[in-house]
């Protein structure tokens, strides 16, 4: 039996788990069922196209809060992401439960959120940049393990969770490779505080992707994940489509050049994460002969498209009391 966690306590939450971030997946639809479910969920705030949109959501997500269920938003926290101090004002303004924040230092949301009561969660993928968050203020780690989904870490998820919880003093909730109630309760006897899960909640009903995307996370599994480096230059996992295999996952020998050429370098990865980002959000909202679906390995166990509240007791059923 899975008891209160430090995740538990930290949200006030009646289950250990964080519906993940997804970006094109995650919705409020998505959100308010985790919540009425007893979990927290989480959105990045580059779902939203303007900073009105994401408050809207904001807005209706605290509208829809019930005991239990928590919400939040993952934020971007680099140079890239232009709307970045805009997004973390929204947030501490209108008050969200939780920030996941990616890609960067968090100084500025931990100074920014923890005065708001705001709790601050870091995405890290080794114990340097966890060392690093956690002197800075964080109140959890999110370890993303070789087995999440979209850009992930390296090493595996017991390694991960043994390793940052024997050299820092803060939970750590896996991110990784969990598809049922299994893999978690593996997670946590790790000591993992909970878990983040982002990829079988893609062949949600409430999700907003296309049924044909949905469909695939039903029909492949965990051995169809491969790692590719054609939609951000950065490695990301995705389903091993017949469009996936044609045009392959390795850069071709131009890209590698334009690559290593540090005047180009900043230019062409700023191009072919544009072109990634398009081509990403055309195969979610729509299925082409240029399909790339972003998932991780823990679709594993979907078998069909079920709502939200069905596909959290995979993870909880045995656990209810």
């Amino acid at each position: 039996m899975i008891q209160k966690t430090p995740l538990t306590e930290l949200l006030n939450i009646k289950h250990p788990i964080i519906m993940a971030p997804m970006f094109l997946v995650s919705n409020v639809a998505m959100l308010k069922a985790g919540m009425e479910s007893g979990i927290a969920a989480c959105v990045p705030a580059l779902n939203y196209r303007t900073i009105e949109e994401l408050k809207a959501a904001i807005i209706e997500l605290k509208a829809a809060k019930v005991p239990g269920g928590a919400f939040g938003i993952n934020l971007i926290v680099n140079k890239s992401n232009l709307k970045y101090p805009a997004q973390l004002e929204a947030a501490c303004e209108l008050g969200v439960d939780f920030i996941i924040t990616s890609l960067g230092s968090p100084r500025q949301v931990i100074e920014a959120a923890k005065p708001k009561g705001i709790k601050v969660f870091c995405d890290v993928v080794d114990l340097a940049y966890a060392k690093k968050v956690e002197e800075m203020g964080c109140d959890a780690l999110v370890a993303v393990n070789n087995e999440a989904g979209g850009h992930r870490g390296d090493a595996t998820p017991e390694a991960l969770i043994k390793e940052l919880n024997e050299n820092c003093a803060i939970p750590v909730i896996t991110a990784g490779g969990v598809s049922n109630k299994a893999d978690l309760e593996r997670a946590m006897s790790y000591g993992a505080v909970g878990a983040s899960i982002g990829s079988p909640f893609i062949a949600s009903e409430e999700a907003p992707v296309s049924q044909e995307y949905k469909q695939a996370c039903v029909d492949y599994g965990a051995k169809d994940i491969v790692m590719t480096q054609k939609i951000s230059g950065t490695p990301c996992t995705v389903i091993n489509t017949p469009y996936v295999q044609k045009i392959g996952t390795k850069q071709t020998w131009i890209e590698k050049i334009l690559n290593k050429n540090k005047k180009l370098k900043k230019w062409v990865k700023m191009i072919r994460f544009a072109k990634g980002m398009r081509d990403t959000t055309k195969a979610a909202q729509g299925a082409t002969y240029k399909t790339v679906w972003v998932a991780g390995p823990s679709i594993e166990e979907t078998t069909a498209i079920e709502p939200v509240k069905t596909i959290i007791q995979r993870f909880i059923s045995e656990t209810q009391s």
